[in-house]
């Protein structure tokens, strides 16, 4: 892990940031990151020979696919550019958040904190698009941060935590095996 790790965090920050200050291709820019961030969650658990870690990162954004995927075609929202009406919540940024947050789940704030970086990015970069308005962004973000955080755990699951929140109240519940 500590090998691979440094590698991931440069593939991270170096992956589209230049080409869209470079170039102002938001959008294009916007799936390359979101890719980068895909094949980070799926791929740095691979080489690790965490097999339960890419998993677990598959389903939580399999899971912030299937929810963005219904919230889409239940609410139809127009694009800011007009492109069509399925601009309820931003599918790059739900599928970017729950990678960035399979990640850090797993792996800790080293990797966490620079997949978060790029995740922030990939959102701002859909508004500057004119793919998705800010609510949208924001909604997706909640929901891949919901379900990364949710359907992954640390690799080392001798102590978990489950964040938890209602109409009323929140917190976390702690479990830890002696």
């Amino acid at each position: 892990m500590r090998r691979v790790a440094p590698l991931a965090v440069l593939a991270l920050l170096t992956a589209s940031p230049a080409e869209a200050w470079s170039h102002h291709r938001w959008a294009q820019a916007s799936s390359i990151a979101r890719d980068g961030l895909v094949a980070a969650a799926l791929g740095l658990p691979a080489v690790e020979g965490d097999w339960r870690g890419a998993e677990q990162s598959g389903l939580s954004m399999g899971a912030a696919f299937g929810v963005t995927e219904a919230l889409k075609y239940t609410i139809h929202e127009r694009r800011p550019d007009g492109s069509d009406n399925k601009s309820f919540p931003s599918g790059h940024t739900s599928a970017s958040f729950a990678a960035a947050a399979s990640l850090e789940k797993r792996y800790g704030w080293q990797v966490g904190l620079p997949a978060h970086v790029v995740a922030a990015f990939v959102g701002l970069s859909r508004v500057g698009a004119k793919k998705h308005f800010v609510g949208d962004v924001l909604v997706g973000a909640a929901i891949g941060e919901a379900s990364g955080w949710l359907l992954s755990s640390k690799r080392d699951d001798r102590v978990r935590w489950l964040p938890w929140g209602d109409a009323h109240s929140g917190g976390a519940t702690v479990a830890m095996r002696f």
